[in-house]
């Protein structure tokens, strides 16, 4: 329970640069204006968008917003930034938050520079200290050094990782080891690095296809999940590599990280908005503690206090 509380306090002062924007820059315009009015509604849409919430996102708000202070006959500027908080935490809602089940294959996809490798060696560190037996695959033997990178962060959490020579292994040749060896140790989940192929690469998908067949064959009764690892700091850009990579690699779930470095966190509620991949884990740090799984009501009462987390609980 502290852990938990201590990540939130984390996750509330990583979000001090995405409040700012979505809350303080809020106050400042609703203080601009002496009545409600379509003029207030147009310069609230404006401010979203910049928030990085993404047109489709702002304008749902917005115009919900509209509706429910015409309905509520809300006429003080003031009372609109409650409005547009409980929208956005019913938006965060489309997607809550999911567990994983286990055994489980987590297939960490994404572009290079997004923070796949340290996602790995926390998400190993997380579920080792939930009494989870979790073991690595270095399937990325693309990229120079990826899997000396990866075997640092195995030992920082104290996990086991297979391997093969870098630059000389196939990856489902990786995975296959890995695999076999998952189920040898009786491990509950298996943590697969891949190579960060530009989305739009066939051979991307084709490696993919490949090692899921390996999975499949070997561990029939594992669930696989492709976790999309998106860069907070990139705003709407991760919103298009999760379109891309959904279509092309079947991402199931999202991994956000950066949070605490970037105003951007709204690219969250554009995410929910606009696909149906949840977020199911955050990073708040560089800490080997800095990822958790993500809570759509810690994230709305992180950014608008706690009226807003008691939004998604009514959903």
């Amino acid at each position: 329970m502290d852990n938990e509380k201590g990540f939130f306090q984390k996750l509330k002062t990583g979000l001090e640069k995405t409040r700012k924007l979505l809350t303080t820059d809020v106050d400042d315009l609703l203080s601009g204006f002496a009545a409600v009015g379509d003029e207030l509604f147009d310069e609230l849409e404006e401010a979203l968008i910049l928030a990085d919430l993404g047109a489709p996102a702002a304008s749902a708000v917005t115009e919900s917003v509209r509706a429910r202070a015409k309905k509520e006959r809300v006429l003080e500027p003031a009372k609109i930034k409650g409005l547009v908080a409980e929208e956005i935490a019913g938006i965060l809602l489309k997607n809550p938050a999911r567990k994983l089940t286990f055994p489980v294959v987590l297939l960490i996809i994404g572009v290079n520079g997004v923070g796949k490798t340290t996602s790995i060696g926390k998400l190993a560190h997380l579920f080792k200290s939930e009494g989870k037996k979790a073991l690595i695959a270095a399937a990325d033997t693309f990229r120079a050094a990826a899997s000396d990178q990866l075997e640092i962060w195995a030992e920082r959490a104290e996990v086991p990782i297979i391997s093969h020579k870098q630059g000389k292994g196939d990856p489902a040749a990786v995975v296959f080891d890995a695999a076999r060896a998952a189920k040898a140790r009786g491990a509950d989940v298996l943590l697969c690095d891949t190579a960060g192929r530009l989305h739009n690469k066939k051979n991307l998908m084709e490696e993919l296809k490949k090692i899921r067949r390996v999975i499949e064959r070997e561990l029939p009764d594992w669930r696989v999940e492709s976790l999309l690892t998106l860069d907070a700091a990139t705003g709407q850009n991760a919103l298009s590599q999760a379109k891309l990579f959904k279509e092309a690699a079947g991402a199931t779930g999202l991994i956000l990280t950066k949070l605490d470095s970037t105003a951007k966190g709204g690219v969250i509620v554009a995410l929910a908005q606009e696909t149906d991949l949840p977020v199911l884990f955050a990073g708040v740090g560089e800490g080997i503690d800095d990822l958790r799984e993500f809570d759509p009501k810690d994230f709305a009462a992180a950014v608008f206090g706690e009226s807003a987390g008691k939004a998604v609980d009514k959903g």
